[in-house]
């Protein structure tokens, strides 16, 4: 693979007030990169995303627009926006009777009319967190690392339960990828913010071994493809990107069903860690429960169980913090026994019915 390294220029573009990142101004900043998005009746989330996307401080990247069978005015909204910029290319795709409703059929489609060897990924309601997101996002990419693990955060909405839960959850999730990519062992990424080079795509014969599962385009590739050599983190304010949150319980439910149910096609070792970390933390609660139920040495019991949230509730503020989302620490202990018992219901709905579509 060719790389084009450039030298970059650091321009601070964030609006007043907004939280400095410690993006890296380096000679790979201002690779070419294809920025790819995948949208299903997008309208308007395009409308709004498009201009964002489009403003990046980068000198050298498309922008890969993917209309992926849409029934609203997704199709309109590209064209009219491409008439105007030539750095965008549409991707139009009609439904196919051996890929109908599957996202990496229209994502296969998309990456082959890619110009460039970088491959950068999000989603239509997904906005930068800053103008350096591309230039943050691809700068850690390189002959050796050839895929990038980025964090996908969510807009806040004050005084929505909902969406402390749904950014709790985010968080939390984070945690756990992004520290086992730290340690080597990464097993997931997240297509609100992930890029890869074309090279690893092909090498891993793209989608193909998971074309059937409707999801999984993200967290199964990245499971597939990661090494401890070839993979690297993004963690700096200026690459996150932020998505508009699901206004319902009912549409997280089925949005995380969704995600959830490919986690059976990880290699073994990676379920066996998850589950084990699962299952730990449930057996946590229910032992500390009884025990504090039959009053057995209650005093050894709260202790051990403060001492565990203490350590635990400090970890994910540090790690909350770095993320930029502070404020769903704050009732910590709480809401991880909520995930925990929201996550046993998406088990046991998964056991029951599948769902079958990724929109």
């Amino acid at each position: 693979m060719r790389f084009a390294f450039a030298k970059a220029s650091r321009q601070d573009s964030r609006p007043k007030g907004e939280p400095k990142g410690k993006a890296k101004s380096t000679k790979s900043s201002y690779q070419p990169v294809s920025v790819i998005v995948c949208a299903k009746n997008e309208a308007q989330n395009l409308r709004n995303n498009i201009p964002k996307w489009l403003d990046q401080e980068h000198p050298n990247f498309q922008l890969v627009l993917i209309n992926d069978a849409s029934i609203d005015q997704t199709k309109e909204v590209m064209e009219e926006f491409a008439v105007k910029d030539s750095r965008i290319t549409i991707v139009n795709v009609e439904n196919n009777e051996a890929f109908w409703a599957n996202k990496k059929y229209a994502l296969t489609l998309g990456i082959k009319r890619a110009e460039h060897d970088i491959l950068l990924f999000t989603d239509a309601d997904c906005e930068p967190a800053s103008r350096n997101w591309i230039a943050a996002m691809t700068a850690g990419i390189s002959r050796e690392k050839q895929l990038v693990i980025g964090y996908g955060g969510y807009l806040k909405i004050k005084g929505s339960l909902l969406n402390i839960l749904i950014r709790f959850e985010t968080v939390f999730t984070a945690l756990q990828y992004l520290g086992h990519a730290i340690w080597g062992r990464s097993y997931m990424g997240v297509g609100r913010n992930l890029a890869y080079t074309s090279n690893l795509y092909y090498d891993q014969s793209g989608f193909m071994n998971h074309m059937q599962i409707p999801s999984g385009d993200d967290d199964l590739f990245v499971n597939g493809a990661s090494t401890s050599k070839n993979t690297t983190l993004a963690f700096q304010y200026d690459s996150f990107t932020l998505s508009e949150p699901k206004r319902s319980f009912k549409n997280w439910i089925t949005q995380k069903r969704r995600h959830v149910n490919v986690a059976h096609l990880y290699k073994w070792r990676d379920r066996f860690k998850l589950g084990l970390f699962y299952s730990s933390q449930l057996m946590f609660v229910v032992i500390s429960v009884v025990l504090l139920c039959m009053q057995f040495n209650w005093e050894l019991v709260t202790l051990a169980i403060g001492i565990r949230y203490v350590v635990s509730w400090t970890v994910i503020t540090s790690v909350a913090t770095k993320l930029k989302e502070k404020d769903t620490a704050l009732l910590y202990p709480f809401l991880e026994i909520f995930l925990i018992i929201f996550q046993l219901s998406i088990f046991i709905s998964n056991l029951i019915a599948k769902p079958n579509r990724w929109k």
